[in-house]
């Protein structure tokens, strides 16, 4: 019985095969014929206008040579000529003629495959037509006339066409697929085919299927891929039941079977340049493993498998640019191992298989690397953006995988170890491609970009604390000098961006090693902030050194060179003024713990470093950063006096034994370098703008009244420090005194220094200060001081205050010619 049924459904498989080859073989005599017509058709033209262009006949006799003879050739009972038009070569006329009966003779309009053939014979008359109508309308006595030929209308989707011809062919497979399943499963439900038969039928039924399409896969190459692609499905599920429900084959039969059907569809796929029959191949091979699993969980075999499959796709991706093969190749290995490596790696018990698990992920990362590129390179194509993105992600993948492994099996140290290689083998990869013109730049671009942040990666992976901050400067500078060694602009804006990463990781730096820790005792100068800083430091010199051999316009990061380079230079100088702040605050709070003193420290460095500023400035010659220190130095004078209950506060700490007496000298520094800013900034000022302008007078009016007040401060502290009394607490009492008659003694002086310089410098500014603050002396001590006061403060106040005022009244009288020489009408006035 078994075998009877087993006939009957060869049988009836036997069918569709026996129409299929007669239709195949008459369509191909069919069309055999035509070809062999048109051929010898094309030959005898040739032959007419030969004889034409050679012996001049007029038109008539050519009509009628080339009736007789056509005619003759294809045995055809010549139709009524229509009507000539006047203005149309009688030889074209016929031979349209003739090609128009030639095709509806051979090709009748109810046969839709042979009219595929017939469009293909007119697309070839068309394309010799317009020479043989040249030579034609050459040889005609008329008046050549040039025949234009209308251009063939845009054809439309024909939707009859696509369903009749591509998509019933599908649904005719489908629905052919399913008739033999549920005949067959109809007989297994009642016994009638056992176990054997059952699979040698679902083989036969591929077989068949696989010979039906290659018989027609010349004349219906669409529809013998569809029938290759079930009989590959049959081939898979056949497999996979007999391995499975009925244990016929061995698991490493089952398994080589269904490698050879993948391989076998992989090469019908090149063959047919069928896209669809690449995927059908690789679905089922990546469902062999769900469809053979035997529970045991051997990842080997199954990863080995997979590899194979992949290393199948690689070499299909180097005939054919099927990037969907290659997406769906990667994700279903994504799919699997993922799956794998989050039971077995992340969650799974000992032992784990970390070894296996980076050794296959290594094995997948390369295979899918060559993937995504091999078909460019091979035929030298630029590569699209979601290509980039491909490479980008796999590489992403491949490295979380790697660092995850490393992590989990508690081997961290390697993880810095292992970016490196991963950098080096993208140089490696990418330098060859480096010296070949024909190759995609970005891709070359890409690969060195992966180079560059593996590379910086490896110091935060590996390294720790400051040590990442020195490897990343160390990087900027080298990047730099590589990227003008091989004129590659990437490598330099590489250079930029870390150096981005380097100031940010300088500021952590600070913040760990300067505030996270207090209790930690860090040495002067020799600990790990002033040196990364340091270092940073000559980084950025050697790289803005490295910047001057940069070419004139040029850019890097669409930044122009010297832009960048002062841009440099000032991050340079930042660098330097915050090393010193952060290493002497921090220093003085460790060692003296107050607050006012460390404050004062840092307007002592912040004022020194502004001096040394100044002084490269006048070495540097730069109106600009001149420019920027004047209105400093003006800002530091106004401001200064602020500052100066904090001086308070450090010599009351010395009066009181909690600081030791140098301390003080913090103070007298400060009031030196304010005064040696306000002295340059007036020299610039005149300079600039000259004696005579207003800005200059602004500038001696404003630095002249900040300067007086910096002085009467500093003689509050002064005449403190010298009679204060801890025993007798006279501290306001002294400070009341020096109001009284300290301060007019010091602005007399200071009135008398200011015109002994307006009387030798011979500007006037000076002068009417010096009187202004005589008047202001005079008025403050005869209204206010008067009273309170120690005779003996009165006393000197006033011999000291009546000398000096005759002092000037008589130089005025002795020099007045000298003073006055630029204004006689003064003089004139004087003297009267």
């Amino acid at each position: 019985m078994e075998a009877i049924i087993t006939i009957i459904v060869l049988a009836i498989l036997a069918v569709p095969v026996v129409l299929l080859v007669w239709i195949k073989v008459s369509t191909s005599n069919s069309i055999r014929d035509v070809g062999f017509k048109v051929n010898n058709l094309s030959y005898k033209i040739d032959q007419l206008r030969d004889d034409i262009v050679t012996k001049k006949v007029d038109d008539l006799v050519v009509e009628e040579e080339i009736d007789q003879r056509v005619e003759r050739m294809l045995d055809i009972v010549p139709e009524e000529k229509e009507e000539k038009q006047e203005d149309k070569p009688e030889a074209i006329e016929q031979i349209e003629e003739v090609r128009e009966e030639l095709i509806d003779t051979a090709f009748p309009a109810e046969q839709s495959e042979t009219r595929e053939s017939s469009e293909s014979v007119e697309e070839e008359l068309d394309a010799v037509r317009p020479e043989k109508y040249a030579a034609f309308a050459a040889a005609s006595p008329q008046e050549a006339k040039p025949v234009t030929l209308p251009k063939p209308p845009k054809k439309k989707r024909d939707l009859e066409k696509f369903v009749g011809e591509n998509l019933l062919n599908k649904i005719g497979i489908g629905v052919l697929v399913l008739g033999i399943a549920y005949f067959v499963k109809y007989a297994i439900d009642n016994n009638w085919i056992g176990e054997v038969g059952r699979v040698a039928i679902g083989l036969l039924s591929g077989g068949l299927l696989s010979f039906i399409a290659h018989k027609i896969r010349k004349s219906y190459k669409a529809f013998s891929s569809v029938l290759v692609g079930g009989a590959m499905a049959v081939f898979y599920y056949t497999i996979s039941i007999a391995f499975h429900d009925y244990h016929l084959f061995s698991q490493p039969l089952a398994f080589g079977l269904m490698v050879g059907v993948t391989a076998f569809s992989v090469l019908l796929s090149i063959s047919y340049d069928k896209k669809e029959l690449a995927i059908l191949a690789l679905v089922g091979a990546f469902s062999t493993p769900l469809m053979l699993s035997t529970g045991e969980g051997n990842y080997k075999i199954l990863f080995t498998y997979i590899t194979i499959v992949n290393v199948g796709m690689l070499v299909l991706a180097y005939f054919r640019k099927w990037n969907l093969v290659n997406i769906l190749s990667l994700s279903f290995t994504i799919l699997l191992y993922g799956s794998w490596f989050m039971v077995k790696v992340v969650n799974g018990v000992a032992p784990v298989p970390y070894r296996g698990a980076l050794i296959f992920a290594g094995i997948f990362y390369l295979v899918f690397f060559f993937m995504h590129i091999v078909n460019n390179l091979k035929e030298r194509t630029t590569f699209k953006h979601y290509e980039f993105g491909l490479l980008l992600g796999t590489t992403a993948l491949f490295y979380t995988v790697g660092m995850s492994v490393f992590h989990l099996s508690g081997n961290a140290q390697y993880q810095g170890l292992f970016t490196v290689l991963l950098g080096v083998f993208n140089l490696l990869f990418a330098y060859p491609l480096y010296k070949r013109n024909n190759v995609d730049r970005s891709l070359i671009f890409l690969l060195m970009g992966m180079v560059l942040t593996f590379v910086s990666l490896a110091a935060p992976v590996q390294l720790s604390g400051n040590h990442i901050t020195m490897f990343w400067v160390s990087e900027m500078v080298l990047l730099l000098w590589l990227g003008q060694k091989s004129g590659l602009k990437l490598v330099k804006s590489g250079a930029i961006i870390l150096m981005v990463l380097m100031g940010i990781s300088l500021v952590m730096d600070w913040g760990q090693i300067y505030f996270a820790y207090p209790s930690l005792k860090l040495p002067v100068i020799v600990n790990k902030g002033f040196i990364t800083t340091a270092f940073a430091v000559l980084g950025l010199i050697l790289f803005s050194r490295l910047l001057n051999r940069e070419e004139e316009g040029a850019t890097i990061l669409g930044m122009p060179v010297p832009g960048l380079r002062s841009g440099v230079k000032m991050l340079a100088g930042a660098l330097i003024y915050i090393m010193g702040m952060l290493e002497i605050s921090y220093q003085v709070q460790l060692h003296l713990g107050k607050e006012s003193l460390t404050v004062l420290s840092g307007l002592l460095w912040t004022l020194a470093f502004v001096a040394g500023l100044i002084v490269y400035a006048q070495k540097l010659q730069s109106r600009l950063l001149q420019q920027v220190l004047v209105i400093t130095s003006l800002v530091t004078v106004m401001v200064y006096p602020v500052f100066n209950f904090l001086e308070q506060n450090v010599r009351n700490e010395v009066l009181y034994g909690q600081l030791n007496s140098f301390s003080v000298v913090v103070n007298y520094l400060n009031a030196g370098l304010v005064i040696l800013l306000a002295v340059w900034f007036i020299r610039k000022v005149k300079q600039w703008y000259g004696f005579d302008s207003a800005n200059y007078k602004a500038a001696v009016w404003i630095m002249s009244l900040f300067g007086i007040m910096i002085f009467s401060m500093q003689l509050n502290h002064q005449t403190i420090m010298l009679f204060y009394d801890a025993q007798l607490e006279n501290m306001s009492f002294i400070n009341k005194q020096t109001v009284k008659i300290g301060y007019p003694i010091l602005w007399g002086l200071s009135s008398f220094g200011l015109m002994l310089i307006g009387m030798r410098k011979k500007q006037r500014v000076f002068r009417i200060i010096s009187l202004s603050l005589f008047a202001l002396v005079l008025f403050k001590l005869f209204l206010f001081d008067i009273q309170g006061a120690s005779e003996a403060g009165k006393i000197v106040a006033f011999i000291l205050l009546g000398v000096l005022l005759l002092v000037i009244s008589f130089m005025y009288q002795k020099l007045k010619n000298l003073i006055l020489e630029d204004h006689p009408d003064q003089i004139k006035n004087m003297e009267s």
